[in-house]
């Protein structure tokens, strides 16, 4: 029989604006604590730890934050670069590693830090023949595609805006949030913002004349972590945790690197049909919102009703940690769906880079 791979923790640091609340925490300050707190009391159960990681400093920054948040030398680490996908794409692997028999415990996640990256621009994310577009023009691509318009972004930008406002406000980031270096909330909300008149007056970033991308219907960029601990079922209940999510399946895409918004949709597609899922049977997703128009174009393709959809806010407002974004998507379904009634199947979904897409099929265990 399979095993399978449930998770019974998960957490994200705040997040800071780039050159923010965290400018001077390098990505292992960022992650060790949270390691530290996620793996209390099971540290001599953990057979590794997985962390994506996009602009940091390398060296294998998965083992240095092991040992940093004081960690068996046993607990080794293995750090994953899938672009914005990277801290998805490691829980996904160690899903399998437990379904696979490899190990029976995992902690998985992603950090970034943009503030202390040693790089001073941007990898390659394609041959030059293909294309290799900025996000930002990128976004405009999709939008431009698929016939997002700037109403429809700025509408859904302030949708986003106040549905994170109204969790902040009503307490509910405190349970996903392991304070550092004594800071317990995001950065965005030191102020709040007349975000309409913001969407308003914002002019387009990257096409001046006919874009419909701006500062106020895009992300920023942040610096944060996130990560969940994974264990294997049966070991979970005998050791009397409370297994939240259980994983069902996972899929990767591939489209043309002019578009990597739109990769969750064939991710997504792929992953219902093998599963014999529709999408009016998903009862919450969380894409991530780098740009408005990814997320719409994503919503319209698949049918996602906006009430299923980032239900407590995202990106547009708290920022985009890279490789973090994902496993952050994954803390927020951990608690949102024990907030819930009747809930039975969560998605989990992002498009990174090149072209790729990572979506996550868990069940809510009840």
């Amino acid at each position: 029989m399979k095993k399978s791979a449930v998770i019974i923790r998960a957490n994200r640091t705040p997040i800071g604006r780039e050159k923010g609340i965290f400018q001077y925490l390098e990505p292992h300050q960022l992650i060790s604590p949270l390691l530290k707190s996620l793996g209390k009391d099971i540290e001599n159960l953990i057979d590794d730890v997985l962390l994506g990681n996009v602009v940091g400093p390398g060296g294998n920054l998965a083992r240095f934050s092991a040992l940093e948040a004081g960690f068996p030398l046993t607990v080794t680490g293995m750090t994953i670069d899938r672009q914005c996908s990277a801290g998805l794409d490691a829980i996904r692997t160690a899903c399998y590693l437990i379904q696979g028999e490899a190990g029976q415990c995992y902690i998985a996640g992603g950090v970034e830090s943009v503030s202390t990256s040693p790089f001073k621009k941007r990898a390659k994310f394609a041959p030059h023949q293909l294309g290799d577009p900025d996000m930002g023009v990128a976004a405009e691509n999709i939008a431009f595609k698929y016939q997002i318009t700037r109403e429809m972004q700025d509408e859904y930008a302030l949708l986003s805006y106040q549905r994170s406002w109204q969790a902040y406000q009503s307490g509910m980031y405190e349970e996903e949030i392991i304070p550092i270096k004594g800071i317990y909330q995001d950065e965005e909300f030191l102020r709040k913002r007349k975000m309409d008149k913001l969407v308003k007056r914002a002019i387009p970033l990257f096409d001046k004349e006919k874009g419909t991308v701006t500062a106020a219907n895009s992300c920023g960029i942040h610096d944060g972590a996130s990560a969940v601990v994974l264990m294997e079922e049966n070991l979970a209940h005998s050791l009397g945790f409370k297994p939240i999510l259980r994983f069902v399946d996972s899929q990767l895409a591939g489209v043309h690197p002019q578009y990597p918004g739109i990769s969750p949709v064939p991710a997504i597609l792929d992953l219902l049909k093998r599963n014999n899922l529709t999408m009016a049977e998903i009862d919450l997703v969380e894409i991530n919102e780098a740009f408005a128009s990814k997320v719409l174009a994503c919503a319209h393709q698949l049918q996602i009703p906006m009430n299923k959809l980032n239900n407590r806010g995202g990106a547009l407002t708290l920022g985009h940690p890279y490789a973090a974004s994902g496993a952050i998507l994954v803390t927020r379904l951990f608690f949102e769906v024990q907030r819930k009634e009747n809930v039975k199947f969560v998605l989990a979904a992002i498009g990174s880079a090149g072209g790729i897409g990572v979506a996550i099929l868990f069940e809510v265990i009840t």
